[in-house]
């Protein structure tokens, strides 16, 4: 009975933790979340946390996010997994009688247009579950087109939507397709400790109260204390009085960053949701790939790069201070850096996205004090005049590179390897400072290999932090003429290189 009771409260606190992260998102200066509601009072399903937006977002489809219904469950053990029959059983989530399929076809009954539904779950989908093949990698949404394949009802996919139909008493494909459009399944989701962590740097930039207290987080008891006092719905405006009737804003008032916030976005993540700009600020190319990958008729070089250079270039002339979000391809950071570089006289600002939330990384931040270096490896390839970069920060990539090479890049005759000393990690890199000095260090050994011949082309490979190649971006003229590539990580597509742009 204890454990049962703890389970139950440590369920409460998890979805009060979800409802603060857009909650305390909502008092920043430059954020689109407009009201946060905690247990709302409709649509009756998928009304553990609703979020809305204004301006709308961008969505996994055209049509861009009014408002995002969410459903939350967390289970005790994260060892969960699950699969499309999981969908149409009520004790999946703790129901006796309704589905989270029957839930979602119910909310959709009372929402607006421009709506999506959120399943936010500590489990994962099953490995080769049919369910996996049809959740995007990039926002967690499903791909409609993968699942509605025109296959009959005795293929891999024709099995799931046959399942789904007859659950939820559905006569074609197309009323089905009609309940399951907007759907994400964001499974994996954080724990109640890393979305503790979040909240408390959330608080922290926004000038609300941080908790250290492993004991006593204050913002799980103050979510259902509200919600006993019947308010559950909150703007800017109510959130922020609220705290300060609780003591809970600080005396230090957040600093407003500095500089037009302008993004760039070629994919649609989870993350994308909170913080975001202006549509007129917003440079939305989703509309030229498939999830990652950039579809058959267009062309890196030929469409993808002019628009990036005239956003920028447009964003400049209407400011000298930009914050920059890129919520793209590491391809189009370099460009960004090259676009914005050095001799520009841009003051730029990096939005650069982590486990824990968003962080404010610059060029002059300090973090490069006493951070590690890069070791490099300088191999020999043969008598090919071209240099390979294999930059493995994020995880290692010189495998991938070497292979690449021998297929394909029959001209690069040097491989230069970086990467640190204690190997590849997702937070090797401290910060903006720390990643431009990277950068040079990356640069100034290039520059110092081309010197008796500074036409070698150079071809670049990286898993890293998109700021990192935003600051190689603005060392460009020390080291184009360049091609930068494009790797299939989550191996949906050719589980290889890509060139993407070349920069003389």
């Amino acid at each position: 009975m204890a454990d049962a009771v703890t389970a139950r409260w440590n369920g409460d606190k998890y979805q009060a933790r979800v409802f603060w992260q857009s909650a305390l998102e909502m008092l920043s200066p430059d954020s689109v979340v407009v009201e946060v509601s905690f247990e709302a009072d409709a649509p009756k399903s998928f009304d553990d946390v609703v979020v809305r937006y204004d301006p709308p977002i961008a969505g996994g489809g055209p049509e861009r996010v009014t408002v995002a219904y969410q459903q939350i469950k967390w289970h005790v053990a994260t060892a969960g997994r699950f699969g499309f029959e999981d969908l149409v059983n009520p004790d999946f989530i703790g129901a006796t009688s309704v589905s989270l399929l029957q839930r979602l076809r119910e909310a959709k009954k009372a929402a607006p247009s421009g709506a999506r539904f959120d399943f936010v779950t500590t489990y994962r989908i099953r490995d080769g579950d049919p369910l996996a093949s049809v959740q995007s990698g990039t926002d967690k949404s499903i791909l409609l087109e993968r699942l509605f394949d025109g296959t009959t009802d005795r293929s891999r996919m024709g099995k799931v939507r046959k399942l789904w139909r007859e659950h939820l008493g559905l006569r074609s494909d197309d009323e089905l397709q009609a309940v399951v459009a907007g759907l994400r399944i964001l499974d994996g989701a954080r724990s109640l400790d890393q979305l503790r962590e979040d909240i408390n740097i959330r608080a922290q930039i926004v000038g609300a109260l941080t908790c250290s207290s492993q004991s006593d987080f204050r913002y799980d008891g103050l979510a259902q204390a509200l919600k006993s006092r019947k308010l559950n719905r909150f703007t800017r405006e109510t959130l922020h009085q609220i705290l300060r009737e609780e003591g809970m804003l600080t005396d230090i008032a957040p600093t407003p960053p500095p500089g037009l916030a302008i993004a760039i976005r070629t994919f649609q993540g989870v993350a994308a949701d909170l913080g975001g700009t202006l549509p007129e600020n917003t440079l939305s190319l989703t509309d030229s790939f498939n999830q990652r990958y950039l579809i058959n008729d267009r062309s890196w070089q030929g469409d993808i790069r002019p628009r990036v250079e005239e956003f920028l270039r447009d964003a400049a002339r209407r400011s000298s201070g930009l914050r920059v979000i890129l919520d793209a391809h590491a391809s189009i950071a370099f460009l960004s850096g090259a676009v914005l570089d050095l001799k520009s006289g841009i003051d730029t600002s990096l939005i650069q996205k982590g486990r824990v939330g968003s962080k404010t990384w610059r060029a002059d931040d300090g973090t490069e004090l006493d951070a590690a270096r890069l070791k490099s490896a300088t191999t020999d390839l043969g008598s090919g005049r071209d240099i390979a970069l294999a930059i493995s920060i994020s995880q290692s990539v010189e495998a991938q590179t070497r292979a690449y090479i021998d297929k394909e890049l029959s001209t690069v005759g040097t491989l230069i390897s970086f990467a640190f000393p204690s190997g590849p990690g997702q937070q090797s890199i401290l910060g903006g400072g720390h990643a431009a000095v990277l950068a040079e260090q990356i640069s100034n050994q290039v520059r110092a290999l081309k010197a008796d011949d500074p036409d070698r082309l150079v071809h670049i490979f990286a898993a890293c932090p998109n700021s990192l190649l935003f600051y190689l971006g603005q060392q460009h003229q020390g080291i184009a003429p360049c091609i930068v590539y494009e790797f299939d990580f989550d191996r949906g597509g050719n589980r290889s290189y890509q060139p993407s742009f070349a920069i003389g």
